[in-house]
C-alpha cells in the first residue's frame, strides 16, 4: 500500500523532472538546423548508456528474464517518441510543441485504466481534462496555422503513453537503474539501425554527421538531463500510480515557456499565460487533494 510520504516524494520527483526536461527540448531545437533529429535522438541514448553503466554495479539479479521483449518494446517506444518530438521542434515553437504533446497525460491515464486496471476517480479525470483544456488554449491548433508538423508531437504523445504503461508494469519488479539502462541500449540500437538506413537513403531526419566539439558538449548535456529526469520519473512511478502523477507532467510548460523566451525569443501572449495558469492549477489541485486524502488515511 502506498503511504503518504511515498506519494509526496513521487510528486516532488515528478515536479523536479518536469521543470528540467524542457532543457532537452531546447538543446534539440537549437541543434535542429545543423544536426538531424535522428542523430540527436541517437546521442540522447548513447550518453544515457555511458552515464548509467557505472550505476549498474548497484544492481542485483539475472539480466535476461522473460521481460526482455518488454524492455525492447519500451526502448523502441521511447526512441520513436523522442524522434517524433525532436522532429516537431524543427517546425514548432518550443512551448507549442510541448502543449500539443500534453494530450499524453490524458491518454496515459485512460490507458492505465484500460490495460492496468488502475482506478480513476472523477476528481482526477476532471483535473487532467482541465489541464488538457489549458494546453489546447496555449496552442490553439489548426492545420492552417502549423500544418502537418502538428502530427509529430501527437505521434510522440501516443508512443510515450505506451512507454509509460510499460514503465509502470516493469518497475514493480525491476531495478529502476537497470530499467533505464535497458531503455538506453534498445533505444540506441533502434536509432543506430535507423541512422544507418537513413544516411544510406539520404533521409533528412535520419542522416548522420560528425559533430563539432561544441555540438558534442551540447549533446552530452542533453543526455545528462534526459538520464537524470527519466530516472526521477521511473522512481516516481515506483512510488505512486499513473493517475496521481499524470497531471504533474503539465508543469513542464513552465520551463518550456521560460526557455522559449530566453533562448528563442518566443514570448507567450496573454491567452497562453491563461492556459499555463489552468495547467498549473490542475496539477496543484491534484497535489492538494492527494495530500488531504493521505492525511485522512494515515493513522
Amino acid at each position: 500500500m502506498i503511504g503518504s510520504n511515498d506519494t509526496a516524494r513521487a510528486m516532488a520527483m515528478m515536479i523536479v523532472a518536469m521543470l528540467m526536461l524542457p532543457g532537452i527540448d531546447a538543446i534539440a531545437k537549437w541543434l535542429s538546423g545543423s544536426i538531424s533529429s535522428g542523430q540527436v535522438t541517437w546521442s540522447r541514448f548513447f550518453f544515457q548508456i555511458i552515464l548509467m553503466s557505472p550505476l549498474l554495479l548497484k544492481t542485483r539479479g539475472p539480466w535476461f528474464r522473460s521481460t526482455l521483449l518488454l524492455h525492447a518494446a519500451r526502448g523502441s517506444l521511447i526512441a520513436c517518441a523522442t524522434l517524433f518530438f525532436f522532429t516537431g521542434l524543427a517546425y514548432l515553437p518550443l512551448a507549442d510543441a510541448i502543449a500539443i504533446f500534453f494530450i499524453e497525460p490524458l491518454l496515459v491515464t485512460l490507458l492505465s485504466a484500460l490495460f492496468l486496471g488502475e482506478a480513476i476517480h472523477c476528481r482526477r479525470i476532471s483535473a487532467i481534462s482541465l489541464g488538457f483544456i489549458g494546453a489546447v488554449i496555449i496552442i490553439r491548433p489548426t492545420f492552417s496555422e502549423v500544418g502537418y508538423a502538428v502530427l509529430f508531437p501527437v505521434g510522440a504523445a501516443f508512443c510515450f503513453s505506451f512507454y509509460i504503461l510499460l514503465t509502470r508494469k516493469l518497475v514493480k519488479n525491476e531495478d529502476p537503474i537497470r530499467l533505464q539502462f535497458f531503455a538506453g541500449i534498445f533505444g540506441c540500437l533502434v536509432m543506430s539501425i535507423a541512422l544507418t538506413w537513413g544516411t544510406a537513403s539520404d533521409v533528412g531526419i535520419l542522416t548522420a554527421l560528425w559533430p563539432s566539439r561544441d555540438q558534442w558538449l551540447l549533446l552530452g548535456c542533453l543526455g545528462l538531463i534526459a538520464t537524470v529526469c527519466h530516472l526521477l520519473v521511473v522512481y516516481a512511478y515506483r512510488l505512486a500510480s499513473i493517475g496521481i502523477l499524470a497531471p504533474f507532467q503539465y508543469v513542464e510548460i513552465i520551463g518550456a515557456t521560460a526557455l522559449g523566451l530566453i533562448i528563442f525569443d518566443e514570448f507567450p501572449d496573454p491567452i497562453t499565460w491563461f492556459g499555463v495558469a489552468i495547467i498549473v492549477g490542475s496539477g496543484m489541485y491534484v497535489f492538494h487533494r492527494e495530500a488531504k486524502l493521505a492525511a485522512v488515511t494515515t493513522p
